[in-house]
């Protein structure tokens, strides 16, 4: 089967949502074409290409694949991944504009294309249930991490301190990290070596978030590719704290690096921990500041997350990813 994919995502500053997008692609196989504008693929210019230009290179007879949440409403043999819809549910975590794109638009698109794909049971539900979706029409396929990459024994390339509570992602509400920030304060004096490392920048889709640093944090911001999985395999514990999460690879790369984890029950956070992570309620500081007190202090609870998590790494990979997608694409015959 022919498969056209939208590849507007590939000019964009890697997060979850582009990692997602590339490591799929690396492993589809089969007969692709990667289509993307030439110039700037953001903003009112992407979407413009995306509506606009992109329809014509499909042909008739060709399935597209849409990988970043947005794609063209005039190619209905369309294979959609959406990633969460907390642009809908919370659109306070964004800029106005963005929101109301999401609001007025996805929904349409999500009911058009022939098949929806989704990296968790969670936004899986709530997607069948929002849109009105049958339940054939949309398909929960995890995603992976690439334990060539992830791993251990990852080369450090970063100035840091001896031992650090890391977080990466993206700098928006939804990340919780005036929580965190919190949270870190409680437990400072527990892990008196200990420093707070937050990697991440904001982004043109989020509502700025102003975040008061306190003692011994510091602010990276946006991380080389190259860099990361050192990053990852230096810290003592990695937290992610999140209101909303539509998976959270960032958890798996921590746990495929041999870093104990420490998320929130949230969102689709429990699909990616399982039972090798320590969870807490991201509204109640206190129990977070526990989690994370524990998990820097307590040195055989370390050793059980370590093992754990690098267990269940190895039980998420993009091959499987990829071949769940490929499935989709043929049952769009």
């Amino acid at each position: 089967m022919d498969v056209v994919v939208n590849g507007r995502f590939l000019s964009r500053r890697i997060t979850g949502v582009e990692r997602y997008g590339r490591e799929v692609l690396r492993r589809l196989g089969g007969r692709l074409r990667v289509v993307r504008p030439e110039g700037w693929a953001d903003g009112a210019a992407g979407h413009l290409w995306e509506q606009v230009a992109l329809p014509g290179l499909v042909g008739p007879d060709q399935i597209l694949w849409s990988p970043a949440n947005s794609g063209p409403l005039r190619v209905p043999n369309q294979v959609l991944t959406l990633h969460d819809l907390s642009p809908l549910e919370h659109p306070e975590w964004f800029r106005a504009g963005f929101a109301l794109w999401y609001r007025l638009f996805v929904p349409l698109l999500a009911r058009r294309v022939r098949r929806v794909v989704t990296s968790s049971a969670f936004v899986r539900a709530k997607l069948l249930r929002r849109f009105g979706l049958p339940g054939k029409h949309v398909a929960a396929i995890p995603g992976g991490v690439d334990l060539a990459v992830f791993r251990p024994d990852a080369p450090r390339t970063l100035d840091l301190p001896p031992a650090y509570l890391l977080f990466v992602g993206s700098l928006q509400p939804r990340k919780n990290l005036a929580g965190l920030l919190e949270a870190w304060r409680l437990v400072q004096g527990a892990a008196p070596e200990a420093w707070l490392v937050i990697a991440g920048a904001g982004g043109g889709a989020f509502r700025r978030v102003t975040l008061a640093a306190g003692g011994r944090v510091l602010f990276l911001g946006a991380v080389a590719e190259a860099s990361l999985p050192g990053l990852y395999a230096g810290a003592a514990l990695f937290v992610l704290p999140s209101f909303d999460e539509g998976f959270g690879l960032p958890v798996l790369e921590a746990m495929a690096c041999g870093t104990p984890v420490a998320a929130s029950n949230a969102g689709a956070l429990p699909e990616a921990a399982g039972d090798a992570g320590l969870s807490f309620d991201p509204c109640d500081i206190p129990a977070m500041a526990e989690a994370l007190r524990r998990g820097l202090t307590d040195e055989s609870l370390q050793n059980e997350l370590r093992e754990k998590g690098l267990a269940r790494a190895r039980s998420f990979y993009w091959q499987n990813s990829a071949d769940k997608l490929r499935e989709v694409f043929e049952s769009c015959r």
